[in-house]
Formats: C-alpha cells, structure tokens, sequence
C-alpha cells in the first residue's frame, strides 16, 4: 500500500472524521465567544490563538486531500465548498474589514459536508430545487396579481400598507407568514372595508395552505428520494463485497483441489 493509499485510509477512519466534527464545533464556540465583551475582556489572546489553531487544523485537512485526491478533490462539489468556506479565513482583508470577519462563521458549515445526514438533507433541498423554481413562478404570480388588486382597492386608505406595488407585496407576505396578518392589518382595513376577508382569507388558503405546503412535499419528496439512492447504492456496494469474497474463497477451494 502507497503512502497515498495509508493516508487516504486515515482520513476515512471514524477517528479522523469524528475529530474534525469536533473542530467544527469547538471553532463554532470559540467564534461565538468573540462577540462577548466579557469573554474578550478575560481572555482575547487565548480566543485568538484557539481560531488560528483551528484554521491550522482545517487548511490542514484540506492541504492532505489535495495530495490524496490531486486533480480530482476540485470534482467534489463538497470538496470545493470547504475550500470556499477556509479560504475566505485566509484572505488577508478579513482580519480588517468587520464584513469578511463575520464571514468566518461560515465555516460552521463544514459540519455538513463531514456528515452524511446532513449532506443528504442538503443533497434532497438542492434536487428539488428545479420543481422548487415553478413553484416559485406560481408564488409569484400569485403576488404580483395580489398586490395590483390590493393596490387598487386598498391602497387609498392605507397607503402605508398598500399604497403601492411593493408596499402591498410586503404587506400581502407578512399576511402569508401569518405574521399580525388580523389584528395588524386585516381587522384595520375591514373596518372601512367590511368585505375585505373576501379578498384576504382565500389569499391566506392559497399561498400558506396550499403552496407552501406544495414546496415543503417537494422538499420532502426529493430527500426520500436520495435516500432511496444511498440505500441502493449501500446494497449494491455490500453486494459486491460478498460477490468479491465469494470469489476468492471459491478460488481457494480450487487451487486446493
């Protein structure tokens, strides 16, 4: 076995992947401490230091797949999002500006790539991503048809909820998230306008009931579906292995005989 072989090993092992979950987490702490005033206070230095160790760690990390997996690390679109996530820790503007600072949170998100569940969570909301944009087409629609209604009905009494197109999409979104959508705004504008639930009850039906509930099924949809995939691929992979050991075992009892 080559070295790149032994080194590859490693990095599967429970051990390996297991500490760099912990890492994560821990550089997820230390990040949270940094915006305590307190914990600055007490132990700036030392909070430093921990980030940069963990830095290290992960460019660490990353520096041994690039000689595991040469060219072929920057085919794994996970492989290229923890490159995106450390590198934007390396860029040297982000000890300075406060925006590229924040940033470094982002490496929070590692998480996801070091654990299957979590990629197949990811994996599931991104394939359904294409039935999410017609969905995202009927939404809008659904709106703009919305708000030019609400505008002209609405929009001379309460203009600063539905005196214009974009005032009366806010408005009709904070309705959607059920958000103060009664008592905020309905009931206020049912009082100069008594049939007003008319307009904003099946408003209410058809985008939060129906499809948001249409996009959800979709998400749902697509994440059995991965699951589906990885099982199959795990049966398969098991599959082979016994169709291997057979193999070799059936080859051991002819050349015994």
């Amino acid at each position: 076995m080559s070295l790149r072989e032994k080194v590859a090993a490693a990095l599967a092992t429970p051990l390996v992947q297991n500490g760099i979950i912990v890492v994560i987490v821990f550089n997820a702490l230390i990040l949270g401490l940094e915006t305590s005033s307190t914990a600055r206070g007490l132990a700036v230095g030392l909070i430093l230091s921990l980030d940069r160790l963990c830095l290290t760690l992960f460019v660490v990390e990353l520096l041994t797949k690039l000689y595991v997996h040469r060219a072929g690390f920057f085919k794994s679109g996970w492989n290229m999002f923890d490159f995106v996530i450390v590198g934007i820790a390396l860029v040297p503007a982000a000890q300075s500006l406060s925006v590229l600072r924040a940033l470094r949170i982002l490496r929070v998100l590692r998480v996801i790539s070091t654990t299957p569940t979590l990629r197949r969570v990811v994996e599931g909301f991104i394939s359904a991503l294409p039935g999410m944009g017609s969905v995202f087409i009927l939404m809008s629609l659904i709106f703009y048809i919305g708000a030019v209604m609400a505008t002209n009905l609405f929009g001379a009494a309460f203009p600063e909820w539905f005196g214009s197109l974009g005032a009366s999409a806010y408005s009709l979104f904070q309705i959607m998230t059920l958000e103060s959508w009664s008592m905020g705004i309905v009931r206020p504008v049912m009082v100069q306008y008594p049939q007003a639930w008319a307009f904003f009850v099946p408003f209410i039906m058809v985008t939060t009931f129906a499809v948001v509930n249409l996009l959800v099924g979709l998400i749902v949809n697509s994440m059995q579906d991965a699951h589906n995939e990885e099982a199959v691929a795990l049966t398969e992979h098991y599959r082979d292995d016994v169709l291997r050991k057979l193999e070799a075992i059936e080859r051991r009892l002819e050349a015994r005989g």
